[in-house]
């Protein structure tokens, strides 16, 4: 794998929770549809994870898996733009998280934030097992096993990411220092052209000297093209860069998404768990009745009340699905109390119909063709696979297991 296909490849999941609603489609698939059309993208169920903190309700796992499928279909979601599988369909996710295990130090894992937040927030919940604990580097196997150099996430999820820096890092030390490291990338470099090997010297001594972010990236591009080096070679390379060993498996980034705040209906996050949701393929007599029923500035009690838009939940939809003049209009009507709140929810039901009403249509062919999905995931899963299992054999060789 070269190096600038790591920096192209994107890794995501959801866990299978059902169906999908506004908050995952404004904080997630709106990103997924976009991403697509710019990286390799590969987006999975995470059926698995969703063990960690749901063992006991694992008969509800497989009906959500085919739901949330469907609903990334009709978000837009396209299978001949980006891979969807799902993670037990590729094992060496495991086998991945389990090798990893093995390098990882206990220390890693307790400190990651949201393991005591979730504890805090699950009370409820048995999360005193190896899995919850283990969960941070099963996401770091996820994304390693596709060598992925950006994962979308948000603020609060950065912190798993750079554990997977971390985990990627110390794999590298060490399994990628093998005997005779800098004899064979030296050797490695004379395999290239002399005007090669003269850049690559002279940007390998601009980073190490001086830690020039520009002469390292030149360096990867440099070996990237380098036809006439094996993988071996360019993965030495890389890793001498950096005055380490061989690049394994590449460190991923954060790719910071917009995680916009989508109210529910009663005023907080939108949640299954808050049953306050909007689903994806909700009916157009359902969404009408929810949004008319929702929650305003408890300042307007009356209708000649005047309100202020920021304490309304109903504005941080209107600052989703209106534009700047219904904006303006919003805003003049609740502060001199111009409009009544249902005069102001028309234009969000109305832009959430129209927005619902192109999914409904695309969820309608999926759930009429289970067999349909189920293909699609198949295929994905496969495709997804073929790139694990080259993972795999780099790392179980880089380990000394690569007698299969």
């Amino acid at each position: 794998m070269k190096a600038n296909d790591a920096e192209r490849r994107v890794l995501s999941g959801m866990r299978p929770t059902g169906r999908l609603h506004l908050g995952h489609y404004h904080g997630v698939l709106r990103n997924w549809v976009k991403l697509q059309h710019e990286f390799e993208c590969f987006f999975f169920v995470a059926d698995w994870h969703a063990l960690t903190t749901h063992y006991g309700e694992s008969q509800e796992i497989e009906q959500n898996v085919w739901d949330t499928v469907i609903d990334w279909l009709a978000a837009g979601v396209n299978p001949g733009s980006a891979t969807l599988f799902i993670q037990s369909r590729v094992p060496e996710h495991a086998e991945l998280h389990l090798l990893l295990s093995m390098i990882t130090p206990l220390g890693w894992l307790e400190r990651v934030p949201s393991y005591k937040d979730q504890q805090a927030k699950l009370k409820e919940k048995d999360l005193t097992t190896y899995g919850f604990l283990g969960y941070p580097l099963l996401q770091s196997a996820d994304i390693l096993v596709y060598r992925a150099g950006k994962v979308p996430v948000g603020a609060d999820q950065v912190a798993h990411v750079e554990l997977t820096r971390e985990v990627a890092r110390r794999f590298n030390f060490v399994y990628g220092r093998e005997p005779g490291f800098e004899d064979a990338a030296e050797a490695a470099i004379r395999r290239m052209g002399k005007k090669s090997q003269r850049l690559y010297n002279e940007l390998r001594k601009r980073y190490l000297e001086q830690g020039d972010g520009e002469a390292i990236s030149r360096a990867r591009a440099l070996l990237a093209d380098q036809q006439n080096l094996s993988l071996a070679d360019r993965e030495r390379l890389t890793g001498y860069l950096e005055g380490g060993g061989r690049l394994l498996l590449p460190e991923p980034e954060s790719l910071l998404t917009e995680s916009p705040k989508v109210p529910g209906l009663d005023g907080e996050k939108m949640s299954k768990s808050y049953n306050n949701t909007i689903t994806l393929r909700e009916e157009p007599d359902a969404v009408e009745q929810k949004i008319r029923t929702m929650k305003t500035d408890p300042a307007r009690a009356r209708r000649s009340d005047p309100g202020n838009p920021e304490h309304c939940p109903v504005w941080s939809l209107h600052k989703l699905y209106s534009d700047e003049d219904t904006r303006d209009w919003v805003v003049e009507g609740c502060t001199t109390a111009g409009i009544g709140c249902i005069d102001c929810k028309r234009p969000v039901i109305d832009a959430i119909q129209q927005e619902l009403a192109t999914m409904r249509q695309r969820a309608k062919q999926y759930e009429e063709q289970p067999d349909l999905v189920k293909a699609i995931i198949s295929e994905g899963s496969e495709h997804a696979r073929d790139h694990a299992k080259d993972t795999l054999e780099v790392v179980r060789s880089a380990m000394g297991l690569g007698y299969r």
